[in-house]
C-alpha cells in the first residue's frame, strides 16, 4: 500500500501518531480505532478504500505511537482531538469511520462539529453504557496486572471462535498490539466508555449516517446498533457476520458496506 510511513503531530497539548495513505487530493476518511488497538487494525480496510480515498489513521490518545495524558479522559475530550486533527492537517471535511470506541467517538464527532463531516460510519458500537461496573473492575486490572493480563478475555469478545482458529497469525498481532497500550492509555480511555451517557444526544446528528453492527458480537450486540440507528434521522443499518472487530474479521463485506453506503450519498 503506497502511503507515509507513520508522524507525529502536535494537536493541542498532545501528540498524535497519524498515518496517511492515498491521493492528497482525494476525499478524506479518517478511521478510528477502538480501545486496546491502534491504527493497524484498520489495516486491510486502508489497502482497499486508498485507492480512491484519502486515507487518514491515527492512534487515540495513550495508544500505539500517541502520548498518554494522565487519565480519566471524556468522550468529549477524546472527539475533540477529531477536528483539531484535522486542522493540523489542512483538512476541511472528511468522512469519518468509528469502530467500538471509535464509534463512541464518532457519534460525539457527529454531536458536535458535524460541519467537519462528510459522512459518519459507527461501527460495533453503543451509545449507552450498561454495565460500568465491568469497566471499573478491568480498570483496576491494568493497574494491578497491566493491559496483558485482558487480553485473552478481550480476544474473545472481539472475534468469533471461527476466526482466531482460521486466522492466528492476525490474532497473534492483535494481542501484541494490545499488550502494547499503555496502562494509562487504556485507563483514561476505559474511564470514558464506563461512562458513556450519549444515548438521548444522537438525534443532533445530522450527517449522512451508517450504522454496522455484528451478528455475533456479544460486546455491542446488534440491539445497540438497532438502537443508534433508530435515533439519527435517515440512518442506514447493515449487519455483518462477525463479531466485535467486523472491520478486521471480515474487511471486504465492511469496505463493501462502506463504499455501497457512499456511493449512495447525494453529490
Amino acid at each position: 500500500m503506497s502511503g507515509e510511513a507513520l508522524r507525529k503531530l502536535r494537536v493541542g497539548a498532545q501528540e498524535l501518531a497519524v498515518r496517511i495513505d492515498g491521493a492528497e487530493d482525494a476525499p478524506a476518511l479518517v478511521l478510528v480505532h477502538g480501545i486496546l488497538a491502534d491504527h493497524r487494525l484498520w489495516d486491510a480496510v486502508a489497502a482497499r478504500l486508498a485507492a480512491r480515498f484519502r486515507v487518514v489513521r491515527y492512534d487515540l490518545r495513550g495508544h500505539g505511537g500517541s502520548s498518554a495524558p494522565p487519565a480519566p479522559y471524556t468522550m468529549e475530550q477524546l472527539a475533540d482531538d477529531v477536528p483539531a486533527l484535522l486542522d493540523a492537517l489542512g483538512i476541511a471535511r472528511a468522512h469519518l469511520a468509528g469502530t467500538s470506541l471509535g464509534g463512541m467517538i464518532g457519534q460525539q464527532v457527529g454531536i458536535r462539529h458535524g460541519d467537519r463531516l462528510l459522512s459518519l460510519t459507527l461501527a460495533n458500537t453503543a451509545a449507552q453504557q450498561g454495565a460500568p461496573q465491568a469497566w471499573e473492575d478491568r480498570i483496576a486490572v491494568a493497574r494491578q496486572s497491566g493491559v496483558a493480563a485482558l487480553a485473552e478475555p478481550t480476544l474473545q469478545r472481539w472475534f468469533t471462535p471461527a476466526f482466531l482458529q482460521a486466522q492466528p497469525q492476525v490474532a497473534a498481532r492483535v494481542r501484541e498490539i494490545l499488550c502494547g497500550t499503555s496502562v494509562e492509555g487504556y485507563a483514561g480511555c476505559a474511564a470514558a466508555v464506563r461512562d458513556l451517557a450519549q444515548l438521548a444526544l444522537l438525534p443532533r446528528i445530522q450527517v449522512p449516517t451508517l450504522v454496522i453492527v455484528g451478528s455475533e458480537d456479544q460486546a455491542t450486540p446488534p440491539a445497540q446498533g438497532r438502537q443508534i440507528a433508530d435515533a439519527i434521522a435517515g440512518a442506514r443499518r447493515v449487519t455483518l457476520p462477525a463479531a466485535h472487530q467486523a472491520a478486521t474479521e471480515v474487511p471486504d463485506a465492511f469496505c463493501d458496506a462502506w463504499l455501497a453506503f457512499v456511493e449512495a450519498l447525494p453529490r
